[in-house]
């Protein structure tokens, strides 16, 4: 698969966002449709890139990007067909901008970086060079939604003809100078724009809804500009533009993806074959700044913070106890306002050593509990989200028995169908409860195709209402995620199909019945297939036959009002 020198472009996703409650929120987002019969269409934001790659393994700040490119790349297109649960849709293109570059010693594919926002549900990506009308077939490789950035391949040799070296930079200090160079909106050819980096910190990245590095520059950037690479006074690459801070009281807050971001998810691709993820530790962290509350605690020193909160999927709940006071990671020292040393004189939030590790990594946390100083240790995962925030692949599962339309609720579906209409029991837990075992899934009934074997249900998709219709039981078995629905469908012998939703509403249905209803619905809808392809694959029990499934309120998470919002709490 691999080869020696190989040849890549890097453009970053899009994720414009709007002042929200003084929160970086992204504009882009999938669309699910709310008739399944109906065409869909495919928002895609501006796409962005970076240049051209001589590429080591050292330290963070040492890796060098690649390319000033005189005919850098100017666009690429996508044609997306975001379909839910029809064969054919509306075609649609994105377009991005880039700059190649070159990786002599990473031993990866012929590829590009993109947006991964963009590449949610392209099917088929073009790109082309600044100067040139030639388009290339392009190829994903790995995305990677935390980080707003996607890895492609171009094989097409003549593709990356002329290309010359770029080189990544060191992270910047303070008042530098950076300039972006992009395709804003406004005219077609290249543009460039000035200004110095404001901060260095962790930040949120709205595409991904995580917190990683980020560099805050005063440095236009608009629709369009985004995914430019930002250049050093050295006409070093020190960055990818990627998202802005839209308010009517500030202005000229931009944001930068750093090289040593672009650099982990190469790394991450290099080392597996495909991109895992940035780790975290899955807990909620309380800051110790009043001294009465570390004297409470047991803690000796201004330092540390407070565990209040563990995700059950995260390996710390292994070794971690509400209540813990975490002092250091992996020998640094944790301050008591949650922040760790970095450079000099500067110190940043705790959740950046823990980004600069890997998936699988170990680490090791320096502890009080009751009094008391112990070392443990842990592996690192991706956090794992009840309510995702972006749709594998672009296509949401879907599971339709009788007419009844089942699919798992994911932040797309929020925000695009029924932002206005749900409940506030189930919009409360899917902002704020925590997966209790990996694959956990909220599923829900999205809609009613009215048919004679589901009369007296049909009004359970009014929108006109406000829907909480998620499915707890199934014949009196707790509902883990869809595909586990779907399981228990096939398996059913039993006369009826009894669903179980919220609020103890029942909806009961004769099993032949519904079978031979399938296939009349399907065809008066326009519908394919009753289910999605991924349903077709064996369920895979995720808990294992040795757990008891009463322990476990599948889809019924606690809600928890821990969240974002108040400063002195951290997720870490």
């Amino acid at each position: 698969m691999a080869v020696a020198a190989a040849a890549c472009w890097f453009t970053a996703g899009t994720s414009f966002s709007s002042l929200t409650s003084h929160r970086l929120s992204s504009s882009s987002s999938l669309f699910i449709p709310k008739a399944l019969h109906q065409n869909s269409s495919f928002h895609s934001p501006s796409q962005k890139a970076v240049g051209k790659q001589n590429f080591r393994w050292r330290s963070k700040d040492e890796r060098h990007l690649a390319n000033k490119d005189g005919r850098s790349n100017k666009n690429e297109t996508g044609q997306s067909q975001l379909t839910a649960f029809k064969s054919s849709g509306l075609q649609r293109k994105g377009v991005g901008k880039g700059a190649p570059f070159e990786s002599k010693e990473l031993q990866v594919e012929t590829g590009i970086i993109e947006d991964a926002a963009f590449l949610n549900a392209v099917v088929k990506v073009k790109v082309k060079r600044r100067g040139d009308d030639t388009k290339y077939v392009a190829k994903v490789l790995a995305r990677g939604v935390e980080c707003d950035i996607a890895l492609l391949t171009v094989e097409n040799k003549d593709f990356w003809k002329g290309a010359e070296p770029l080189h990544f930079g060191h992270l910047p200090h303070l008042q530098d100078a950076v300039t972006v160079v992009g395709y804003p909106l406004g005219g077609d050819t290249i543009s460039v724009t000035k200004g110095v980096v404001s901060r260095v910190e962790v930040t949120s990245y709205a595409h991904g809804s995580s917190e990683l590095l980020g560099i805050q520059i005063d440095a236009a950037i608009n629709p369009g500009n985004s995914g430019g690479p930002a250049f050093n006074d050295d006409g070093e690459c020190i960055g990818v533009a990627f998202q802005v801070y839209r308010s009517d009281e500030v202005e000229n807050i931009g944001y930068v993806i750093p090289t040593t971001v672009v650099s982990h998810f190469l790394e991450d691709y290099e080392r597996n074959g495909k991109y895992n993820g940035f780790p975290c530790l899955g807990v909620l962290l309380q800051k110790l700044e009043n001294p009465a509350l570390r004297a409470c605690l047991r803690v000796p020193s201004n330092e540390g913070v407070l565990v209040r909160k563990i995700e059950p999927t995260s390996d710390v709940s292994n070794v971690l106890k509400e209540g813990d006071v975490i002092v250091s990671f992996d020998g640094v020292r944790v301050g008591s306002e949650g922040t760790v040393p970095f450079r000099s004189n500067e110190r940043i939030a705790f959740r950046y050593l823990i980004s600069q590790k890997f998936t699988g990594d170990v680490a090791e946390l320096g502890i009080i509990r009751a009094g008391e100083f112990l070392k443990v240790q842990a592996v690192l995962k991706p956090r794992v989200h009840l309510v995702p925030y972006h749709i594998e692949g672009g296509q949401p599962s879907y599971l339709i028995v009788a007419g009844l339309v089942f699919t798992p609720l994911s932040e797309p579906l929020i925000g695009e169908e029924c932002e206005d209409t749900i409940g506030l029991k189930l919009l409360t837990k899917a902002r704020y409860s925590s997966a209790k075992f990996e694959g956990e899934q909220i599923v829900i009934l999205s809609q009613v195709l009215a048919n004679e074997v589901n009369i007296g249900y049909e009004d359970l998709s009014n929108e006109q209402a406000n829907f909480n219709w998620q499915i707890l039981k199934m014949n009196g078995t707790r509902i883990r995620n869809i595909h586990h629905l779907a399981h228990l469908v096939d398996s059913c012998k039993d006369k009826y199909l009894v669903f179980e939703f919220e609020d103890n509403f029942l909806v009961v249905l004769e099993r032949e019945a519904a079978s031979s209803a399938s296939s009349s619905i399907l065809k008066d809808y326009g519908i394919p297939a009753e289910r999605s392809l991924d349903l077709l694959e064996p369920y895979i029990d995720s808990i294992g036959p040795d757990e008891a499934t009463d322990q476990h309120e599948f889809g019924d998470s606690p809600v928890s009002n821990s969240e974002f919002g108040y400063d002195g709490l951290l997720w870490a």
